[in-house]
C-alpha cells in the first residue's frame, strides 16, 4: 500500500508540473534516496565493475550516479504516459529503421520485439502502439495488486496488452499465431530457470522465452532500444531482425539452438548497455558467480 502511494503521488506531480520541473524534483528525490541505498549502490557498483574491468572506480560511480538519475526520469515518462500522444512522438522521439519491424511482420508468422531494462522500455511499447501496431507485452506481476493494477492500467491506456509473466506461454503463441507483436526483455530472467550464458564474460541467467516463441513459431526477432539523449529527448533505434535457424516441430527443441539464438541477440544487447550504462537500470545482483572481495567491498 506504501508503494501504491508513492507512486499515485509521484504521478500527481508528473502530470500538474512542467516536465523539465518533474525531473528535477524526481532527480532530487532520487539522490536523496542513494544515500541511504548502501546495498543497492554496492550491487550496481560490482554489476559496473564487470562490464567495464578498465574503468577507475571513480569512473563507476559517475556512471552509477547518471543510471540513478535516468532511471527517476524513466519513472517520469511513465507516470506522464496520458499526455502520450503522436503530436509527442513526431516533436520529441526520432524513429530509425521501422522498416525492420515492418518487413518482419509481412512474413505473416508474428513478431518478437526483444528490448532490455535500458532507457525506456515502456515508452518504446507505447511509441509502438500508438503508431498502429498491435502489440502485447509480458510483464513481471508486481507483489502488491494496487501498484501491479497500476502499471498494467498506465500501459492498457495506450493499447498495449499485458500478459502476466506465470501464465505468458499461451498468450504469446496466440498473439504470434494472429501474426502480432510480442515484446519481451531478454536481459533478466526473474525465475532463475533460464539458460546460462556468458554475459560480458561471466555465466548469468536469461530468459529463454524470445529465442524458444522463435524457434517454436519461426516468428522473427526484431530487436530495439528506446534510448534517452542528452536533451531528454529519445530515440527509438530499430535493428535488424534475426531468423531463427530452424523452427521446430515439438517444444522439445534442441538446447544447442536455443543457445545459439540466444547468443545472436545478447550480442546487440551487450553492445547497447557498453554504450548507454548509465541507461541500464540493473540495481541488483546480476552475474551467477561471487564478485571477487576486492570488488564486493566497493560502494
Amino acid at each position: 500500500m506504501f508503494n501504491y502511494i508513492l507512486y499515485r503521488i509521484g504521478q500527481f506531480i508528473a502530470l500538474f508540473v512542467p516536465l523539465k520541473l518533474a525531473y528535477k524534483i524526481a532527480v532530487f528525490l532520487s539522490d536523496l534516496h542513494y544515500l541511504f541505498a548502501k546495498e543497492d549502490r554496492r550491487q550496481v557498483f560490482n554489476n559496473l565493475k564487470v562490464i567495464f574491468p578498465e574503468k577507475s572506480d571513480r569512473e563507476i560511480r559517475r556512471i552509477r550516479l547518471r543510471m540513478k538519475r535516468n532511471f527517476a526520469k524513466y519513472l517520469v515518462d511513465f507516470f506522464r504516459f496520458s499526455k502520450i500522444d503522436k503530436k509527442y512522438i513526431k516533436r520529441k522521439i526520432k524513429i530509425e529503421n521501422l522498416r525492420y519491424l515492418d518487413d518482419a511482420l509481412s512474413k505473416q508468422k508474428g513478431v518478437i520485439a526483444l528490448t532490455a531494462h535500458l532507457g525506456n522500455w515502456e515508452l518504446g511499447g507505447v511509441v509502438v502502439s500508438l503508431l498502429g501496431y498491435s502489440l502485447a507485452a509480458v510483464a513481471l506481476p508486481h507483489k502488491d495488486k494496487k501498484v501491479d493494477n497500476f502499471f498494467n492500467l498506465q500501459r492498457k491506456r495506450k493499447g498495449i496488452k499485458v500478459i502476466p509473466l506465470g501464465k505468458a506461454v499461451k498468450a504469446c503463441l496466440n498473439t504470434l499465431k494472429e501474426n502480432k507483436i510480442v515484446a519481451l526483455v531478454g536481459d533478466r530472467d526473474f525465475t532463475e530457470k533460464g539458460i546460462i550464458i556468458d554475459f560480458f564474460g561471466k555465466p548469468t541467467f536469461l530468459p529463454e522465452g524470445p529465442a524458444a516463441f522463435a524457434l517454436k513459431t519461426g516468428a522473427i526477432i526484431v530487436p530495439g532500444f528506446m534510448v534517452r539523449n542528452h536533451d531528454d529527448s529519445f530515440t527509438l533505434r530499430i535493428e535488424k531482425p534475426i531468423e531463427p535457424i530452424a523452427v521446430s516441430k515439438s517444444i522439445n527443441y534442441h538446447i544447442n539452438e536455443l543457445k545459439k539464438l540466444v547468443t545472436q541477440y545478447k550480442i546487440i544487447i551487450e553492445d547497447y548497455i557498453r554504450k548507454y550504462p548509465e541507461q541500464w537500470y540493473m540495481f541488483k545482483k546480476f552475474w551467477i558467480d561471487p564478485i571477487s572481495p576486492k570488488d564486493a567491498g566497493a560502494f
